[in-house]
């Protein structure tokens, strides 16, 4: 039986849903929108985040169009990812760097909602209560 080559649609994400830095850094040289969506609307940015690899968090931050606060088809962005998956260093990276934590998905759930480890819950609840009294 012959075994057919996967075709890959969107190698910038498989690249960071893999974790592979290498393959990455050659799909943005090469000018991979760096936010292009797959079919379920995830971008490269929520499944580095979902993986929980901050090495390719990291390298997807230098670009200078990089949207943050994607929602995918299910309303989740890369922050509920990162909460769900339990990834703390990832959301204090994603917060540092502006992430929203007001949106909320499908089943209206904030990112706060969807975090599975104390670390999270906490970062998320300081960033919300510091936007609360920024607003006051």
């Amino acid at each position: 039986v012959a075994e057919q080559a996967e075709s890959i649609d969107n190698p910038l994400h498989e690249a960071a849903k893999r974790g592979n830095l290498s393959w990455l850094r050659e799909c943005l040289d090469n000018r991979v929108g760096v936010n292009g969506l797959d079919k379920a609307g995830n971008t490269a940015l929520y499944w580095a985040c979902h993986g929980g690899h901050k090495d390719i968090v990291d390298v997807l931050f230098t670009q200078a169009n990089l949207e943050l606060n994607q929602q995918n088809k299910l309303g989740d962005t890369a922050l509920h990812a990162a909460a769900w998956k339990g990834y703390a260093d990832i959301v204090e990276m994603l917060l540092a760097k502006g992430a929203r934590t007001d949106l909320k998905n499908n089943e209206k759930k904030l990112a706060l909602d969807m975090a599975t480890n104390a670390a999270c819950a906490s970062l998320l609840k300081k960033k919300q209560s510091a936007g609360i009294s920024d607003t006051l």
